[in-house]
């Protein structure tokens, strides 16, 4: 059995893969989709993160894969519909990941509530913005969240230790599932009306893309943080920014982008005094979360082989 791996994956994941199958690990393939197509027809097995393009295109040209392997949870970059079609197994890294993210947004949460990069750039340049900038706490604030999955979840818990409160959309979750977290489940328009944090964590869909514009921000009645560890074509950016201008918002992290790597004219856009967080897609990646979702996969590539 042949595995390809084309981006990142613990060290010693890899290892136990090699002791039971053929395996090629190049993580240039996984913007050289052209290359790709060529040698795909070779392998049983694909390993992938979001950046691999596992397209029609792509799955047309490997008669013999049977597994394709996600380090991660997102699978808009998988052609889900003709996996199933062809009897692919695609397997996720589920939950894996879920603390990690989590983290992240109580992280930034508290960051911006404290103005923490405006206090911070004036600081390095000799300021003292002591009094000039204010700065909040966490408790007492009101969390909306757009999604209620297993990361949201966890964001809830957390939360809660800072005794905030939770409200979250979303349709797919019955009410009853929110009262086990002491979370309230409501229409979107009242998140926009009542959160001073809003957090996406839903799947990028064309219902879901460009969710949060210009018209959804009007309607936003605190100046909410806006943070997205999601998918970056939920939010529209040109309308982040604007809404950011327009004090609609007071302050953003982002972690996904419309265009990855993040494009440098979505960055000349944004001022050197602007409340904001931007990481290149790294809220899931720690190294405890990387352990954990490298070994699942390997697991599950064994188990799925029956090795």
């Amino acid at each position: 059995m042949k595995i390809l791996i084309t981006e990142f994956m613990e060290v010693k994941s890899v290892e136990i893969l090699k002791t039971n199958f053929d395996v090629t690990f190049d993580q240039d393939l996984s913007t050289n989709s052209n290359e790709l197509k060529k040698i795909i027809s070779n392998f049983d097995a694909l390993i992938v993160r979001n950046k691999t393009q596992v397209n029609k295109e792509v799955l047309e040209n490997a008669p013999n894969l049977k597994f394709v392997g996600r380090l991660g949870v997102g699978l808009d970059n998988i052609d889900i519909e003709y996996c199933k079609s062809n009897n692919i197994h695609v397997q996720p890294a589920t939950g894996m990941n879920a603390d990690s993210v989590a983290e992240y947004v109580i992280n930034t949460s508290l960051s911006l509530l404290k103005n923490i990069p405006l206090m911070h750039q004036e600081t390095s340049i000799g300021n003292w913005p002591r009094t000039s900038i204010s700065s909040q706490e966490l408790k007492g604030k009101t969390i909306g969240l757009l999604g209620f999955g297993l990361i949201a979840k966890k964001v809830s818990v957390l939360a809660k230790v800072f005794n905030a409160s939770i409200i979250a959309y979303d349709p797919f979750v019955d009410p009853s599932i929110g009262n086990e977290f002491d979370v309230k489940l409501i229409d979107i328009n009242e998140i926009f009306k009542l959160a001073d944090i809003i957090s996406i964590h839903l799947p990028l869909s064309e219902t879901t893309k460009n969710l949060l514009n210009y018209e959804a921000f009007k309607k936003m009645k605190k100046q909410p943080i806006i943070i997205n560890s999601s998918r970056g074509s939920i939010i529209n950016e040109h309308d982040l920014l604007k809404a950011y201008d327009e004090k609609l918002i007071s302050g953003f992290a982002l972690d996904v982008y419309d265009i990855e790597p993040v494009q440098k004219f979505f960055l000349n856009k944004i001022k050197s005094n602007t409340n904001c967080i931007l990481t290149p897609h790294i809220a899931g990646v720690t190294i405890e979360s990387n352990s954990r979702v490298s070994e699942f996969i390997a697991n599950s590539v064994q188990e799925f082989f029956k090795l």
